[in-house]
């Protein structure tokens, strides 16, 4: 399954690309929110574009071009499924970030990952047209940055340093918001100081370049964690993904999706990270 894993990862590269080029396009400026097509998805703060739409579907366009048996599930358009499904199934954020993105912020990306038919994630790519950054990974193959002409592997935090950094995030809904601030003191025990970039792929796979030592967020979709999860893990980086019903079976609900608590680190901080939130 090696060139099978490889060849997957080459779609998502492309894939991602692809979205990543959309983002590229974004008008220059701070203030300029009135040309972006924002919509407000329903929480304060919880926002869509058209550069949101029109990421996802030129993503989507790129998987159905070589994988057209392939089912697709994304944050805009939900699940789409072939007549004949391949037993393949792609997982899409066109733009995790998108407050970031609205505001000139440069944390933001295009987050594409496949599984297979039992939900084991294989490939996944990570790409971030701001930063100028592409991160990826291939179950079995490491993970790997890609940025400024130059290809390194990533190999997670530095094991046993001080001054540890934790990243995280706040959900729109103000009752988990709430919780989660009351269990703040608890998140940063063992920590020097947190970090809330915005972007929980972005995030993700900074634990795996080892910026951050560590992450842990409530209320994530599949969407925003299931590329970067997959590049942390291959950077050698204990990661804990929540059970969430499958997109395939209409879930999770918003109170699952709430509770949810997706993290990683270290393997040294597991313990610690597997007892939040």
């Amino acid at each position: 399954m090696t060139a099978e894993f490889l060849n997957l990862l080459a779609v998502a590269r492309a894939a991602a690309a692809a979205g990543a080029q959309v983002l590229a396009g974004r008008p220059s400026g701070p203030n300029i929110a009135g040309s972006l097509g924002v919509v407000n998805k329903g929480d304060a703060g919880d926002w869509v574009t058209a550069f949101d739409v029109a990421a996802e579907n030129a993503v989507r366009e790129a998987i159905t071009a070589e994988r057209p048996h392939d089912t697709i599930t994304g944050e805009e358009h939900g699940t789409t499924r072939p007549e004949q499904p391949s037993g393949y199934r792609w997982s899409i954020d066109p733009l995790d970030g998108t407050t970031n993105f609205i505001r000139n912020i440069v944390y933001y990306a295009t987050s594409v990952a496949v599984a297979d038919a039992d939900g084991v994630w294989l490939a996944g790519v990570v790409n971030a047209p701001a930063l100028g950054r592409v991160y990826s990974a291939a179950r079995g193959h490491g993970a790997w940055l890609e940025e400024n002409g130059q290809r390194t592997q990533l190999s997670g935090p530095l094991a046993g340093r001080t001054g540890l950094i934790v990243a995280s995030g706040f959900s729109y809904d103000p009752a988990t918001r709430a919780e989660q601030f009351a269990g703040l003191g608890n998140l940063m025990e063992g920590f020097a100081d947190l970090r809330r970039l915005g972007s929980a792929a972005l995030d993700l796979c900074l634990v795996a370049d080892g910026t951050h030592d560590a992450f842990g967020e409530r209320g994530l979709n599949e969407h925003d964690y299931a590329a970067g999860a997959l590049i942390a893990e291959e950077a050698g980086c204990w990661v804990r993904r929540p059970r969430l019903t499958s997109p395939l079976d209409g879930g999770p609900t918003d109170a699952e999706r709430l509770e949810a608590w997706t993290c990683a680190g270290t393997l040294e901080l597991s313990g610690k990270l597997w007892a939040l939130p």
